[in-house]
């Protein structure tokens, strides 16, 4: 078995290395090593992602049977052969391994965990922005009904409610898009696992269809406005477009009037 381009390893000598040098540094929830064409593959016991997160121990550095050469040196102790050192080298960076392994899964079991939490009512909000935006579109469509001209005054105040509960409704659901988006931010790493990959290990499969964007979306900005990838954001861009449109009717059928 190779490891990297530098040398490469016996079945003899792995067994060695994990079985005698690395043995009292291994980390606990490590249940299986098996070869593989490049290094080694691991396996753990599933973690909750509440459990401290997997360090390697620093003290190895003093046992001879891991410990650079100037290191016997320091301690007195005789200086191996080459091919010692090149084990200990070995030893060392699948200690290294095994630790950058087990950080990986721990912190996608944590990205989960942590996910659990802040979820929540998340399908039921964006259920509720659903109907909402329905209801909003709903009633600027009932505008252009030649019956609403006999209730113009109470038609455009329907609608205004109707956006008022939209607005609310996009930004009830922003809320919660916000944390999670924190959540991921705060997981993301090279081997982390996708927004939506991480949604269904939580148990929301439905999040694959949530738009959850990054945390700096998320609030106004300077002019009072919400980004325009979030629901608020749409929200109030389509609010806007329908009180301009009522207004120019307005403004157009004064003129006619006149």
């Amino acid at each position: 078995m190779s490891i990297g381009s530098d040398y490469a390893l016996t079945g003899p000598q792995i067994e060695d290395i994990f079985n005698v040098r690395l043995r009292p540094y291994l980390p606990a929830y490590l249940t299986n090593v098996a070869p593989k064409t490049y290094g080694v593959r691991y396996t753990f016991k599933p973690f909750t992602g509440r459990e401290e997160e997997p360090t390697a121990p620093r003290r190895i550095y003093d046992d001879p049977k891991l410990a650079y050469q100037h290191l016997d040196e320091k301690a007195g102790r005789p200086v191996a052969d080459e091919a010692e050192y090149d084990l200990r080298e070995a030893a060392r960076f699948f200690l290294d391994d095994v630790y950058r392994e087990a950080r990986i899964e721990w912190k996608n079991a944590r990205h989960v965990a942590e996910l659990k939490t802040v979820v929540k009512d998340t399908g039921d909000r964006w259920k509720a922005h659903g109907r909402a935006k329905d209801a909003v579109e709903a009633a600027f469509s009932y505008l252009r009904d030649p019956q609403a001209a006999k209730e113009w005054p109470s038609a455009v105040s329907r609608l205004v409610d109707a956006q008022d509960t939209y607005l609310a409704a996009a930004l009830a659901f922003d809320t919660r898009a916000s944390e999670i988006a924190e959540v991921h931010d705060r997981y993301m790493h090279e081997e982390s696992l996708g927004y939506d990959e991480a949604l269904k290990a939580a148990g929301y499969p439905q999040g694959k269809d949530w738009p959850i964007g990054s945390p700096g979306d998320y609030g106004r900005n300077y002019r009072g406005e919400y980004d325009s990838g979030t629901l608020a954001g749409q929200a109030q861009a389509a609010i806007k477009a329908q009180e301009e449109h009522v207004a120019k009717v307005g403004r157009l059928s004064g003129a006619v009037a006149n």
